[in-house]
């Protein structure tokens, strides 16, 4: 979308994305023949016929990532009202909480009375963030039955955000993966600064596909690529999803957008595209 001012940005709909998708500069291959009249499609037939899949799973992670952020300690109770109400939405997968540290996250310190105290949904998962072996077996000991491990792209990104090295991270996530399976646990894995890096600034696909590939190979069933900073464009997204499923089936793909320069409803239309 270029230089388009951030107000404008922000007032192109859905529906205006879909139709005339602004954001693709690249040549391509020619459109898709126009879809039969309005009176003559079935309900969702226009959006298969423009190559779109015909299931979305939706992760809910605010009740982790979002809270986690936050200056002022939420309420433990405000915690579990938040994720039992999103619990009546439908969501299949709500992300609970994150077993770190409270020296490094105070935000989450509360994660086993989260997790004990949430009501559980029949068909809808819970998974919690674990780092490290700790942390996994604290998870368990609390109730959780699916665990995530989060690992970077980006080498400074890992050092300073986790305190190790990408290297020393896979090592870890090892031990968390080969615990998990033992135990018949499943374990999704992130790989944060997909698209970009607050140290390193651009970060190469095929970092991100070679970080992808490492925790699908240890077990993760699912890789999700995560805009950290936001910096994404529809055409990034494009290259480091062509790379990434080089490496790895496109069925264990996710994607996490921020909407930080207003870019992830583009974003996450491109990944759906691809």
């Amino acid at each position: 979308m270029g230089n388009v001012p951030s107000a404008l940005k922000h007032c192109l709909s859905y529906q205006h994305l879909l139709k005339e998708q602004l954001w693709i500069g690249e040549a391509g291959p020619p459109p898709p023949p126009p879809p039969p009249p309005a009176a003559l499609r079935q309900p969702g037939q226009e959006l298969l016929a423009r190559g779109f899949p015909e299931f979305v799973k939706i992760v809910e992670v605010g009740p982790r990532d979002g809270l986690q952020n936050e200056k002022t300690i939420v309420p433990t109770e405000v915690k579990i009202e938040l994720i039992d109400r999103l619990s009546k939405t439908g969501l299949p997968v709500i992300e609970v909480t994150s077993f770190v540290s409270s020296k490094w996250v105070p935000q989450m310190a509360d994660h086993t009375e989260v997790m004990r105290g949430i009501e559980q949904y029949p068909g809808v998962r819970y998974p919690v963030l674990t780092p490290n072996l700790h942390g996994f077996y604290s998870a368990i000991a609390a109730g959780a039955t699916e665990v995530s491990v989060f690992g970077a792209a980006s080498e400074s990104f890992s050092k300073i955000n986790i305190n190790c090295s990408i290297e020393e991270s896979m090592e870890r996530f090892e031990d968390v993966v080969k615990s998990a399976r033992s135990m018949g646990i499943p374990v999704r894995g992130y790989v944060s600064c997909a698209l970009g890096c607050p140290y390193e600034g651009n970060i190469s696909p095929a970092k991100v596909a070679e970080v992808s590939k490492r925790l699908y190979s240890m077990g993760c069933y699912e890789i999700s690529l995560g805009d950290t900073i936001g910096v994404g464009t529809p055409g990034s997204m494009r290259r480091m999803l062509e790379s990434v499923m080089m490496e790895i089936p496109v069925s264990a793909i996710a994607v996490h957008c921020h909407d930080t320069y207003g870019q992830a409803l583009a974003n996450i239309l491109t990944a759906m595209q691809v």
